[in-house]
């Protein structure tokens, strides 16, 4: 019986050897990163200038191709391009009408019309009575 309680290892020592195994393991898929970039994915808070830091108050040249690819970026399709690009563009691309808007021509223009019938689906607006009410009861 003395061999037997022998040849096993002491509880710590048998723990210690698996967690070692796994360590080894572990180290082998592990990679290091040395260069580190923004997520983009991820807002980045921008953090208010110090108004008294001498490196922050430099004046840097402005480079003029830069502004010009900020402001062309921000420029709307319609502006940037003759016609649309996608699919998706052509979908209001053209927002001229066909025809000239004639107010008197009753084809195209459609007012919305009060009447004794309809006067009673427009809300009256507050502190106010509607025509049809009368006096109200408190």
């Amino acid at each position: 019986m003395a061999e037997r309680r022998g040849e096993r290892d002491p509880p710590d020592a048998r723990q210690n050897r698996l967690q070692a195994e796994r360590a080894r393991k572990e180290r082998r898929w592990q990679l290091l990163f040395t260069q580190y970039t923004v997520n983009p994915i991820h807002p980045v808070h921008m953090v208010s200038r110090k108004p008294m830091s001498w490196h922050e108050n430099i004046q840097e040249p402005i480079d003029d191709e830069f502004l010009k690819l900020l402001h062309r970026a921000a420029v709307v399709p319609r502006e940037k391009y003759s016609e649309p690009q996608t699919e998706s563009q052509e979908i209001g691309w053209h927002t001229k009408p066909l025809v000239p808007f004639d107010r008197s021509d009753t084809r195209f223009y459609f007012p919305r019309q009060t009447t004794e019938i309809t006067i009673h689906g427009y809300p009256a607006p507050r502190g106010q009575k509607s025509k049809d009410q009368g006096e109200s009861y408190s």
